[in-house]
């Protein structure tokens, strides 16, 4: 079955595909030299020289057209179909380096010039086994109506069809094989290069920073208002008719929240859609009044203080910062219930602190190690070169951050 595995595989028929479209391609190259060649032939002494000069013209025209991008478009998809795709992940548009485009120019005059023979022989050997598999039994292969070939009849011409049958099969190995060859080329002329290889590594990995940026803002936001919607809406519901005014309290504090929770996922959809009318601005560490009032509506007691100017820090680290305080103050929300929580924000003039600390409360789960929202904490710190800890200390869950910032903006 080796032995006969060309003949049975699907990719010995595509790449014969592949050849034949080159033979087409070849074409117009071929008219054109037999056009140049006989326009030339007054100007040189020889018919030699004349088809010499015929055709390095023609290669020359070849090479010429082969930088046009629609024919890099063409040979990467006649490549990625039909030679079974050996180069994944190459983007076929117009080049963006002379290197690339002379690898392409190289891949296409291999495909090219190759295709014509090929495409020349496949239609040359069925033609030939259709004339001959009469001459035995006719003792002539009729090429024309007025032109023939005496061969004798019978057994002794019976080898000619046979022979013409067996260049049909060899030359199915042939296709193969030369397949297999251009597929190798194909690999070596049109793969990634180093350098695009980084290129493309680099731009994967700022584009799952990015995704990981958003997942943040959507942990910290989104879930910091959820949990007072979901805190609000339980105390709404049990004083509905015995305190209609915490209960109208209440309902404030959901919309607000709500509200907060519609601009911030405004504008992560807008950097998901990347459109600049959409990215409002974040909130940084001059809202933190609003959030620490926010918190104290969904019921817990929250103090806070803030030293130094936080208005000086950069507008990055400010952001983060924001971030920070927010998921600190929902854990304590959704892990600890309604229990003091004490906030320090501390500017200084060049390292931010952020302190927050609360009871663990009667029920609280143990946090070792963190969930998604602490580990989205520890990335901003990092991105922003900082330390944080975070864990029990006397019975209480304590986050610690520094962040220096310097002249950073």
């Amino acid at each position: 079955m080796r032995l006969f595995g060309p003949l049975l595989d699907r990719a010995t028929y595509r790449r014969w595909v592949y050849f034949i479209l080159g033979g087409a391609l070849s074409v117009p190259y071929v008219l054109f030299a037999a056009i140049m060649v006989p326009s030339l032939l007054p100007l040189v002494v020889s018919l030699e020289r004349g088809t010499v000069i015929g055709l390095i013209t023609v290669v020359l025209v070849m090479i010429a057209s082969s930088f046009i991008p629609a024919v890099r478009v063409l040979e990467g998809a006649a490549v990625r179909e039909l030679l079974d795709d050996p180069v994944p992940g190459v983007v076929f548009g117009p080049a963006g380096s002379w290197p690339v485009r002379l690898r392409s120019t190289a891949m296409f005059l291999l495909h090219v010039s190759t295709g014509c023979v090929v495409s020349l022989v496949s239609l040359l050997v069925p033609v030939a086994f259709g004339f001959t598999i009469a001459a035995p039994f006719s003792g002539r292969i009729a090429l024309t109506a007025e032109t023939a070939i005496d061969v004798p009849k019978g057994w002794a011409s019976a080898w000619i069809p046979v022979a013409c049958l067996l260049g049909v099969v060899v030359l199915a190995y042939v296709v193969w094989g030369a397949g297999a060859v251009l597929t190798r080329c194909a690999k070596s002329l049109l793969g990634i290069s180093a350098a695009e290889r980084i290129a493309q590594l680099e731009k994967r990995t700022e584009q799952l920073a990015e995704r990981n940026r958003l997942a943040r803002e959507l942990h910290d936001s989104v879930g910091h208002a959820l949990s007072v919607v979901t805190i609000q809406a339980g105390a709404a519901r049990r004083t509905l008719r015995s305190d209609p005014d915490f209960t109208e309290q209440a309902l404030t504090a959901i919309e607000d929240s709500a509200r907060a929770a519609l601009d911030d996922l405004d504008h992560v959809l807008g950097l998901l859609r990347d459109e600049a009318s959409s990215r409002t601005p974040q909130a940084g560490l001059a809202e933190v009044s609003a959030l620490v009032e926010a918190t104290r509506l969904a019921g817990a007691e929250v103090s806070a203080e803030v030293r130094g100017e936080p208005s000086s820090v950069p507008p990055v680290v400010s952001r983060e910062a924001y971030r920070i305080l927010q998921e600190c103050l929902t854990n304590a929300l959704r892990h600890a219930g309604k229990v003091p929580v004490t906030v320090l924000v501390d500017a200084g003039a060049e390292l931010l602190r952020l302190r927050v600390s609360n009871p663990l409360g009667a029920a609280a789960p143990s946090r070792e190690g963190g969930g998604r929202g602490l580990r989205g904490m520890t990335e901003r710190v990092e991105v922003l070169g900082g330390t944080i800890t975070a864990g029990r200390a006397d019975g209480f869950w304590k986050v610690e951050v520094a962040v220096p910032w310097g002249n950073r903006r």
